[in-house]
């Protein structure tokens, strides 16, 4: 059986004259852990949002461990394992932290229901084990608008590894946080992974981020792969320095 979780054949759209997705012929084996970098317009969250059905190519197809999931609804996509993070942390600000992650939970064995009681819908251990792994089990009763930006960053995390998913896909997930703490947050999201034996996708613009985190690197310029392959690799061409990096 091939462990090729994702592939996208012959992807293109534009807006206008700008072209975000440029004949994109890509694939994601299970196990990696894939940087997206490139400069802002160069077409990474289009890619994402392609793949994760927010946004329909104007040709080309998207398969998901082998079947195509091209114009599926973006639930319908989580529902089969693709998953993602948002680079704003997408939160039910007005819940706790424990029942964000409820809600996600139970959106994935479709036990969401009027008459139910949302803890009735799922299984506590696995929400408060998510919990731990992301170190918000002592947060859990707070309320989710009271966290801090990377505790948010976190708990939107939570909420897509409780659906158990094959592969997530998160949209730079250190932005907006200190640059303190962007090294400590991505290493509470590579041990959950980790554990759960995710495969990920993230859009990064930090190289250090990037070179310490990822086991490849795809560069986009344009609304093209320009490089794609081992850091060290990608980050010492010369192209992508000058043109991504900003050397």
């Amino acid at each position: 059986m091939s462990d090729v979780l994702l592939q996208t054949k012959d992807l293109q759209l534009a807006f206008g004259a700008v072209v975000v997705a440029d004949h994109i012929n890509f694939s994601l084996r299970a196990g990696e852990r894939l940087a997206v970098i490139g400069q802002n317009g160069a077409g990474k969250t289009t890619f994402i949002n392609i793949c994760t059905g927010l946004i329909q190519p104007q040709a080309g197809q998207v398969f998901f461990e082998g079947h195509e999931v091209t114009g599926l609804a973006p639930r319908a996509i989580a529902l089969r394992g693709m998953v993602r993070s948002f680079q704003l942390p997408q939160l039910f600000n007005e819940h706790s932290v424990r029942d964000c992650v409820c809600i996600a939970a139970a959106g994935k064995k479709n036990r969401l229901r009027i008459w139910t009681a949302l803890q009735d819908a799922v299984d506590p251990a696995d929400v408060d084990h998510v919990l731990d792994m992301v170190g918000l089990s002592q947060r859990a009763h707070d309320m989710a608008s009271a966290l801090p930006e990377g505790q948010r960053k976190l708990l939107d995390i939570a909420m897509a590894l409780v659906m158990r998913p094959r592969l997530l896909i998160l949209d730079e997930p250190t932005s907006g946080v200190s640059s303190e703490e962007k090294h400590g947050l991505m290493a509470t999201i590579m041990r959950a992974l980790d554990e759960q034996q995710v495969s990920a996708i993230f859009v990064e613009h930090d190289v250090d981020i990037v070179s310490e985190y990822s086991t490849r690197v795809a560069a986009w310029i344009a609304g093209r792969i320009a490089a794609d392959g081992p850091p060290a690799q990608v980050l010492a061409d010369p192209e992508i320095r000058a043109n991504v990096i900003g050397d």
